[in-house]
């Protein structure tokens, strides 16, 4: 199975970019701990284990984002 994730980035149309990196791996960060805080709460038909599954999914593409975002920055990407 390929665990690489490309995500396009939102340009306009003089190519400036509309989402940073950083608003993206925010985001998945706060969805992920949005469902938690759902199933913690008690909301009915959320199962608890694939809640919590797919929440450290998402931390992890996050973590995987801000790396390369760093490694770019830092001169280091491959």
């Amino acid at each position: 199975m390929n665990r690489e994730v490309t995500l396009p980035l939102i340009v306009d149309d003089r190519g400036t970019l509309q989402v940073s990196a950083a608003d993206v791996s925010k985001l998945l960060r706060t969805v992920g701990g949005r469902w938690v805080r759902l199933v913690e709460g008690g909301e009915s038909g959320l199962d608890e284990d694939t809640v919590a599954e797919l929440a450290i999914e998402l931390a992890k593409l996050a973590d995987r984002i801000d790396v390369a975002c760093i490694a770019h920055s830092s001169g280091t990407a491959t």
